[in-house]
């Protein structure tokens, strides 16, 4: 009951969160240079005064900024996201064509990011002092200073253009009709340079706070009484250390989850992956502010629910917190 009761209040928060963020983004929006008429017109090849005007008339875009808000914040509460003029098709449509990609995107990521640097993390601190531990450190700093588009243009150049082992760009191979596992595997083998590019960049922040954090562990009290117990090395990590060095890498990766949306603005952008992120990209140049208020929406409630699964599994992890609460 304590935690449904925790839940309820993380989405009134969300809610609430998502209402703000919609408003403070239409300002922002707004407030920068350009007229997505004057862009529309530009590539019709029409851009004199009247047709532009027609243009803001027909989106409009000719209306006062408070009309233009309370017209806005109508739609999004009924998850109304507006209509692409660039597009041609509703956001909502357009959004959810390209979530999926996204989704796949950050979350294989996310895995492997955690996983390595979890991994990494508790066999360097197994390890302190010596050079296997000085080696892994050395790769977590050189990944975490690595430009993320630099890393994947690199990516790019050696293991697609020059040792030709993976394919450098899209979802899928186009025109291959694969369906069924023959598909699967294809969208796979997309899918291993942009996630290992994006993973590898956190997995390094993963690595170095488990393995500060089980040093800490380690020195504790209760670490020393089950040595005297006589237990031994491997138990005591697995079952002592690393399950109470893991809270703060939850917390860490609750909070550098939504991070990983940005980042994957930059890898979409790169391995030209059909998601939000390269589609907030091609809008930004288009002005086209209806799509970019949603994909930042949508990104905002990503985000959200992040914290919100963190929150839940903190409490799985140490049910201390169930307890206090």
């Amino acid at each position: 009951m304590s935690l449904l009761t925790t839940i309820l209040g993380r989405l009134i928060k969300a809610a609430i969160t998502l209402l703000t963020i919609a408003v403070l983004n239409f300002f922002l929006i707004h407030a920068a240079p350009g007229d997505p008429a004057a862009v529309l017109a530009g590539e019709a090849g029409a851009a004199d005064p009247l047709f532009i005007a027609q243009l803001r008339e027909r989106f409009g875009l000719d209306q006062p900024l408070c009309v233009q808000l309370w017209s806005y914040v109508k739609n999004v509460l009924t998850l109304d996201l507006g209509y692409s003029f660039r597009q041609g098709m509703p956001v909502y449509d357009l959004i959810a064509s390209r979530l999926p990609a996204t989704l796949l995107l950050t979350l294989s990521s996310f895995i492997i990011s955690l996983s390595l640097g979890i991994a990494f993390g508790v066999a360097a601190a197994a390890r302190v002092g010596k050079a296997s531990d000085s080696l892994l450190t050395t790769l977590a700093l050189l990944f975490y200073a690595t430009p993320l588009y630099w890393a994947a243009l690199m990516a790019v150049l050696v293991f697609s253009v020059q040792l030709g082992w993976l394919p450098g760009f899209g979802y899928e191979t186009v025109g291959s009709g694969y369906t069924g596992l023959a598909r699967a595997w294809d969208i796979l083998q997309h899918l291993i340079l942009p996630a290992m590019t994006l993973g590898l960049f956190f997995m390094a922040v993963y690595m170095r706070m488990t393995r500060a954090s089980m040093l800490e562990v380690s020195q504790m009290d209760f670490v020393k009484t089950a040595r005297a117990k006589g237990l031994s090395g491997p138990v005591i990590r697995r079952r002592h250390i690393l399950r109470n060095a893991l809270l703060p890498v939850v917390t860490l990766a609750g909070l550098q989850a939504g991070q990983l949306i940005g980042g994957a603005v930059l890898t979409e952008t790169v391995f030209a992956w059909p998601g939000i992120g390269r589609l907030m990209f091609e809008s930004l140049e288009a002005r086209d502010y209806n799509t970019i208020l949603g994909v930042f929406l949508v990104s905002a409630a990503m985000v959200i629910v992040f914290n919100i699964l963190t929150d839940i599994v903190y409490r799985i992890v140490d049910p201390r917190i169930g307890a206090k609460t």
